[in-house]
C-alpha cells in the first residue's frame, strides 16, 4: 500500500439524508443521555435533576450556534477539526482542541458500551459490578467496527430505523410511567442540591447533548450540506429535549432520588418496575439495548472520519500496521480499540465525567476561535460567542470543584490526558516542521 493510499480516505458525497443525520445525532445522543446519565445526573442534582438537562439544553443550543454558523459557512467531513484550522491555523491549538473532541467521544462509546452491558445484564438480575459488564461492552464494539465497515447507506438505514424504535419506545415508556405514577415527584425534601452541585450536574447532562456534534462531523456526506448540517443539529437537540424532559419527570415521579442515586447504572430500568412490573422492566431494557447499540453505532461513524481528517491534514501520526483498506477503516480500527480499553479498565462514573471535562473544554476553545478569528467572515453574532464561553466556563468551574471534592482522580486523570494531548502535538508539529526545512 502506498504512503498516498495510507493516508486517503473515501468520503460518500450525498449519501446522508437530512433524516439520517438527524437519526445520527439523535442516536448518539439518547444513548448516553438518557439510559447512562439520569442516575449521576440526579445523584448531583437532587430532585432537580430534570432541570439539569433543561439546563443543559440551553447551555447546549447556545454552543450549537458556533457549529450551526460554521457548518452553514463550511460544511466538511472533518467537521470540528475543520473548523479549528480555519479559527487557529494549522497548529497545536487545533490538533490538541480536536483531538479532545475526538477522545470525548470515544469516552462516550465506552460510556454507552458499559451502559449496554449494564442494562442487559438486568434481564438476568446479575451484580452490576460483574466482569460481564465490560465483556459485554466490548461485544458491542466489535459489533459496531463490522456495521461501520459497510455502506453508508446501510448505516443512515439502520440508524434511522433503530432512532425511530428508540424515540417512540422511551417516549411511550415515559408517558405510561407520567400516567401511572400521576406526575407526583417522589423526592424529599433532603435530596436538594446546592448551586455548585447543580452546574456540576448540568456539566454532565451536556454530555446528553453532545451528540449533535458528530453531525458535523459527516458535514461532506450530508446532502445540501449547507443548510441540513445546521437543520440536523437544531432538530436533534429540540426532539432530545422534549424526550429528556418526560423521562426526567417520569423517573421522578417513579423513584425517590435516593432510589434513583442508588441504582445509577440503570434507574431507568428500575423506574419502570412500580409502572409496569417486571414486564415495564423488560420493556426497558430493550429499548436501552437499541438506544446504546445504535448510539455506538452512530459516534463510531462519526469520530473515525473526523481522525481521518486529522490524519489528512497532517495534525495527528498515523500509522497503518499492516492492515488494508483506507484511512476511514484504520482510524475506525483505532477508535474501537482505544474504546474498549476505556470499557474494560474505567467505571460509568469516571468515564462521563472524563468526557464531560473534555468536551467543555474542546467547546470554549471552538467559541473562541470563531469569535477571535471568523465571527465576520461567518456573520455570527459576537453576545451569542461570548454568552456560550460564560456558560461553558461556569459549569465546567463548578464540575471540577464537584470532583475534586468527591474524585480527585478524574481531575488527576484529565490533567495528565490534557498534558499528554496538549504536549505530545507540539512536539509532533514541531518534529514534522523540521522535517519539512
Amino acid at each position: 500500500m502506498t504512503e498516498a493510499n495510507e493516508k486517503s480516505s473515501n468520503y460518500d458525497k450525498d449519501s446522508l439524508s437530512l433524516a439520517g443525520a438527524v437519526a445520527m445525532g439523535t442516536g448518539v445522543m439518547i444513548g448516553a443521555g438518557i439510559f447512562a446519565l439520569t442516575g449521576q445526573v440526579a445523584e448531583l442534582a437532587g430532585k432537580w435533576f430534570p432541570l439539569a438537562f433543561l439546563s443543559a439544553a440551553i447551555v447546549a443550543s447556545f454552543s450549537a450556534y458556533s457549529y450551526v454558523k460554521m457548518s452553514n459557512a463550511h460544511p466538511s467531513a472533518g467537521g470540528i477539526a475543520m473548523y479549528l484550522k480555519k479559527a487557529y491555523g494549522k497548529g497545536t491549538m487545533t490538533a490538541a482542541s480536536a483531538l479532545l473532541m475526538y477522545f470525548s467521544m470515544v469516552i462516550n462509546e465506552s460510556l454507552v458500551a458499559r451502559t449496554f452491558g449494564t442494562y442487559t445484564l438486568q434481564l438476568f438480575e446479575v451484580d452490576k459490578d460483574s466482569w460481564l459488564v465490560p465483556l459485554l461492552g466490548v461485544c458491542l464494539l466489535v459489533f459496531a467496527f463490522f456495521v461501520n465497515i459497510l455502506s453508508n447507506k446501510f448505516i443512515q438505514t439502520f440508524s434511522f430505523f433503530m432512532a425511530f424504535i428508540k424515540i417512540g419506545g422511551v417516549a411511550l415508556l415515559a408517558l405510561g410511567g407520567l400516567w401511572a405514577s400521576g406526575i407526583s415527584f417522589a423526592s424529599s425534601p433532603t435530596t436538594d442540591a446546592d448551586a455548585g452541585g447543580f452546574l456540576g450536574a448540568v456539566a454532565l447532562a451536556i454530555l446528553a447533548y453532545k451528540g449533535f456534534t458528530t453531525i458535523t462531523n459527516s458535514g461532506g456526506e450530508i446532502t445540501q450540506p449547507h443548510k441540513n448540517v445546521g437543520r440536523a443539529i437544531i432538530i436533534s437537540i429540540s426532539l432530545c429535549l422534549v424526550l429528556y424532559l418526560l423521562v426526567t419527570v417520569a423517573v421522578g415521579s417513579s423513584l425517590s432520588v435516593s432510589e434513583i442515586v442508588q441504582a445509577k447504572d440503570y434507574a431507568l430500568a428500575e423506574a419502570a418496575r412500580p409502572a409496569f412490573g417486571q414486564f415495564g422492566l423488560w420493556f426497558t431494557v430493550v429499548f436501552a439495548i437499541i438506544a446504546t447499540v445504535s448510539g455506538v453505532i452512530a459516534s463510531a461513524f462519526a469520530v473515525s472520519r473526523m481522525l481521518a481528517m486529522l490524519t489528512e491534514m497532517e495534525l495527528v501520526p498515523h500509522r497503518h500496521f499492516g492492515m488494508p483498506g483506507d484511512i476511514q477503516t484504520h482510524t475506525l480500527v483505532y477508535t474501537i480499540v482505544i474504546a474498549m480499553v476505556l470499557t474494560v479498565f474505567f467505571d460509568l462514573s469516571r468515564i462521563a465525567s472524563l468526557g464531560a471535562i473534555f468536551y467543555i473544554i474542546m467547546d470554549i476553545a471552538v467559541h473562541w476561535g470563531v469569535f477571535r478569528h471568523l465571527r465576520r467572515e461567518i456573520e455570527a453574532n459576537a453576545l451569542i460567542l461570548m454568552t456560550a464561553i460564560v456558560m461553558d466556563v461556569i459549569v465546567l468551574g463548578a464540575f471540577l470543584i464537584v470532583k475534586a471534592q468527591s474524585d480527585l482522580l478524574v481531575i488527576f486523570a484529565a490533567i495528565i490526558g490534557l498534558s499528554v494531548i496538549f504536549l505530545g502535538e507540539k512536539l509532533f508539529l514541531s518534529h514534522q516542521k523540521s522535517s519539512e526545512a
